[in-house]
């Protein structure tokens, strides 16, 4: 391993834990101010995002629609960009929030304080959004963040990071305060999660073969932005139309990322009232159809699924149709097959769905809603991180509040314990 490129990110690592360390005691005032710059700085300097997007694009050899849609930036996606920097801005910042406050018999009065982790290492693929995205939400959260984006978006990735940095140095903060790792070599991310004395925590977000190997290698605490096997159940007494409407959203409106539809499961009872109509809807939009001997008996033009298709994120107009007897297997189908991200249940019936969002193992859970709204934005976070597939410490969209950690302040006047 390159001892030149190990000096360098150990060097950078030590810079960002200085960094993180001032940037815990950096007013809320501060922080906003600095990222209404930012924003405004992408918003100027929009020209050199496209020029350097457009050179991934043309390098790249992945030719697959979706793949080229995570990657390409557009001059409204930068627009949404700053307005994430912006409202991010508005939100509540979570440094020195006392969460809990109590006394204890001996006269300590122990206050639970939320504050920053320290320096985070994200290592991310294809989207070079999230270049913004992460830099917003672990700047207002206090930490230090490193960032590792994949070789396709170095181009679009180092464009915004160096229009950021000269608004986060012109402020006069510590160089470290934002850090993106400018080489495309694979050795720099084995060399970071061995940095484990300098950084906090590790945020993988991306495909199943990088965060196995983030998982692998780490020595740092890691929390996993798994895969999306996202579900939308068709129950035997759901509006139709509505799950027609739901469905087609949830695989067609932008089919090449986490929260999009991988599986439509149906009720036995409404398969042949709905799947006709679905499954042409569909076949006109260009979705490739894998699915069970019934769905095929229903539509000839179908493709058998295989069990290998049910636990596969397509993150493409491919989707798996499978027609289940009733809730209890679509429930059960659910937990085994998918990746605990985000399911939902198409259903009039109050009983179905609470027991769906009841027992239904995922980050989030939803009734008559298309999965599509798994987004820190939607959800009124600003911006995430990522969707964390863990239990702990985050689940589902990763904000501002995921990006914090606490401590114990305790008051005291001259105890001691006997």
């Amino acid at each position: 391993m390159s001892t030149a490129l190990t000096k360098k990110l150990e060097n950078t690592a030590k810079l960002a834990q200085a960094a993180g360390r001032f940037l815990a005691t950096l007013s809320t005032d501060a922080k906003n101010a600095l990222l209404k710059d930012m924003a405004c700085a992408l918003l100027a300097e929009k020209d050199k995002i496209l020029k350097a997007n457009k050179k991934d694009i043309s390098a790249t050899k992945v030719k697959n629609k979706a793949f080229i849609d995570r990657l390409s930036l557009t001059e409204l996606r930068i627009k949404q960009m700053a307005d994430s920097l912006l409202d991010v801005a508005k939100l509540k910042d979570p440094v020195a929030e006392i969460i809990r406050s109590w006394g204890v018999p001996s006269g300590l009065k122990i206050n639970k304080v939320r504050t920053p982790i320290g320096v985070i290492a994200i290592i991310y693929e294809s989207r070079p959004n999230v270049t913004s995205d992460c830099i917003g939400l672990c700047f207002k959260a206090g930490n230090a963040v490193i960032l590792r984006g994949g070789s396709e978006s170095l181009n679009s990735n180092l464009a915004i990071f160096n229009i950021l940095n000269k608004v986060v140095l012109s402020a006069g903060l510590p160089k470290g305060t934002i850090n993106l790792i400018d080489t495309a070599s694979h050795k720099a991310v084995d060399i970071l999660l061995k940095l484990n004395n300098y950084i906090d925590l590790v945020i993988p977000r991306g495909g199943e073969e990088l965060i196995n190997k983030v998982v692998a290698s780490s020595r740092i605490p890691v929390i996993k932005h798994y895969k999306g096997i996202c579900h939308v159940y068709v129950d035997q007494e759901a509006d139709l139309n509505m799950a027609e409407k739901i469905c087609f959203n949830a695989k067609v409106q932008r089919p090449g990322v986490c929260n999009a539809m991988e599986s439509m499961l149906v009720h036995r009872d409404v398969a042949l009232r709905f799947l006709p109509g679905m499954l042409k809807k569909f076949k006109d939009a260009q979705v490739e159809i894998r699915g069970c001997a019934l769905t095929k008996k229903i539509a000839k033009w179908v493709k058998l699924a295989s069990a290998k298709d049910y636990r596969t994120e397509y993150l493409d107009l491919i989707l798996s149709v499978k027609v289940v007897d009733n809730l209890d297997s679509a429930i059960s189908h659910i937990n085994n097959y998918g990746s605990h991200h985000s399911d939902s249940i198409v259903t009039d019936s109050c009983e179905a769905a609470e027991k769906f969002l009841k027992e239904v193992d995922s980050a989030c859970v939803y009734v008559n809603a298309s999965t599509r709204f798994t987004d820190g934005y939607q959800f009124g976070m600003g911006s995430e991180i990522g969707i964390s597939t863990d239990k702990l410490h985050a689940r589902g969209p990763m904000a501002l509040e995921e990006l914090s950690t606490y401590k114990y302040a305790v008051y005291g006047s001259g105890q001691v314990r006997e």
